[in-house]
């Protein structure tokens, strides 16, 4: 059985309004678990996401009610992987090897955010996913993006353009 995973991050919101509702229902009507990346800023965003399985950590630019509920970092167990999820923050040259430093136990999966650079890259055995910003913050109206993570008898992720509605 395969599990469909949305992954966001760097959403920079001061609550959950009904536009980021419609985005975040067209963007994850087919997935049962939600992982939130950091940076949401108000703990609220998660609301959009009821009915779902959702696992979030606090980023740099969150408030206090976020920062006071939400853990740094978390570690998953979905299917057979362990995931690992974080913001991601302090690095200045190999963010990978950043991340990996933060989890000690054998992860087959980093989720991180903080850049607002969305990819995918295997390295070390190990598959990194950055969704990017899910409301976008590039130059010239760029679109946010985010990722969909299929977890079955293997690790499969595409990264997405948030749709304009």
């Amino acid at each position: 059985m395969t599990t469909k995973i949305g992954i966001l991050s760097d959403t920079h919101l001061i609550g959950c309004d009904d536009y980021f509702r419609q985005l975040a229902d067209a963007c994850f009507s087919d997935v049962s678990v939600i992982l939130h990346a950091g940076d949401l800023t108000d703990i609220s965003v998660l609301d959009a996401f009821k009915g779902k399985e959702v696992h979030a950590v606090h980023g740099n630019m969150c408030h206090a009610s976020s920062r006071n509920r939400l853990p740094f970092k978390k570690v998953l167990e979905i299917g057979s992987f362990t995931i690992g999820l974080i913001h991601g923050m302090g690095y200045r040259h190999s963010v990978e090897d950043y991340l990996i430093r933060e989890f000690d136990d054998a992860i087959d999966c980093i989720v991180s955010g903080h850049t607002h650079s969305a990819g995918t890259e295997l390295l070390y055995d190990i598959l990194f996913i950055n969704p990017g910003s899910f409301l976008g913050s590039g130059r010239y109206g760029a679109p946010g993006t985010y990722a969909i993570l299929e977890v079955g008898e293997r690790l499969e992720a595409r990264i997405h353009d948030v749709p304009r509605l």
